[in-house]
């Protein structure tokens, strides 16, 4: 009788266990959540990645959007509690995110293969999503001259007006050096010594009272809308897409842009690794790709997707030949080595 019993108890305490295991799991369980930059881009992948996806995999699939930081990923993942599954993510979070173990190792295999990608969209960590430029942006119906490049950026006296920059170091000591006169060959031979950073900041104080600092990459357009600045720095494609689906008369100037390459990378720990992976496969296509080329002017990282785009697209991509040929790639391995330091020089200065 008293084995029974214990039996009983027994059984009593699996169930309860069992129960308490699976309710565990069903608040574990979530749909597919893909994070990227919102504004027009994310509105373009929704419409070319997204929608389609869920309806060609019949995935659930939730989209949300960030303004970028390897420190978001870090308390996502050191957390216990990634609330994210993929993630676009900039070159210098992709390096320093891998580094730290943040990211699943990217098994190729399941998304085409490397030999798919252009070889500076393949990564250990992530696979590339696009490549697109910080331009020099403006409204052509607002100003009756247009910008020559970063030296009439920061001459407010040729034009007049407000101008709006990313906060933070990074493009923003670039754009000062170019402005005053480095050339784009040379930018981070001048910013990789003290005196050339001096004069980057030196040349921002001329402008100084005269900046708006934008974080997400919805905003320069919007400012540009406004009125409220004359020029700013912007992602390429956000002009493009003002252009074409708000009927704005955006200007831009390719000359001194920077450019660099997005990833997306799956969240170390991911309880969706499989459908992030058919996810990323479906981006991943040339067809897929290439429709995204065709409503936001960025670059992408099939080998095969330009080759399905029309003259007229390719001619306003920032991988464009006559586009490409006065640019700066963005160098990772400066910014990882002093983003900390020239961050915390930036921030000192901005609140002086």
């Amino acid at each position: 009788m008293l084995k029974r019993n214990i039996g009983k108890i027994a059984l009593g305490f699996a169930a309860a266990f069992t129960a308490s295991a699976a309710l565990a799991t069903v608040a574990q369980a979530r749909d597919l959540t893909v994070v990227s930059w919102g504004g027009a881009y994310q509105d373009a992948q929704k419409k070319v990645y997204f929608e389609p996806f869920k309806k060609a995999a019949g995935i659930p699939m939730n989209d949300e959007s960030w303004d970028g930081g390897v420190g978001v990923l870090r308390a996502k993942v050191q957390g216990g509690a990634a609330t994210w599954d993929v993630v676009q993510v900039e070159s210098d979070e992709l390096a320093v995110g891998c580094e730290e173990g943040l990211f699943e190792k990217m098994d190729y295999s399941k998304i085409g293969g490397e030999a798919a990608y252009i070889p500076p969209s393949v990564n250990p960590c992530g696979v590339g999503a696009i490549l697109y430029d910080f331009v020099l942006g403006y409204d052509k119906d607002k100003l009756k001259q247009a910008p020559g490049g970063w030296a009439d950026f920061f001459d407010t006296k040729k034009i007049p007006g407000k101008r709006g920059l990313r906060q933070g170091p990074k493009t923003t000591l670039e754009i000062a050096l170019m402005a005053d006169g480095v050339a784009p060959k040379d930018v981070y031979k001048v910013l990789a010594t003290d005196e050339g950073i001096d004069r980057a900041f030196k040349k921002l104080d001329t402008i100084k009272g005269d900046i708006v600092w934008w974080k997400a990459g919805a905003q320069p357009p919007q400012l540009l809308a406004s009125g409220e600045v004359a020029m700013t720095s912007v992602y390429n494609g956000r002009i493009d897409t003002a252009n074409k689906n708000e009927k704005k008369n955006f200007g831009m100037v390719w000359d001194g842009a920077l450019f660099t390459l997005d990833s997306w990378v799956i969240l170390k720990g991911s309880p969706n690794k499989d459908a992030a992976y058919k996810f990323l496969d479906f981006v991943g296509k040339a067809e897929n790709q290439s429709k995204l080329s065709e409503n936001i002017a960025y670059g992408t990282s099939n080998k095969d997707a330009a080759a399905r785009l029309q003259p007229a697209v390719l001619k306003d991509l920032p991988t464009a030949p006559d586009n490409i040929k006065d640019a700066v790639e963005i160098n990772v391995g400066f910014w990882l080595e002093n983003i900390d330091r020239l961050t915390e020089r930036f921030n000192k200065w901005a609140a002086k």
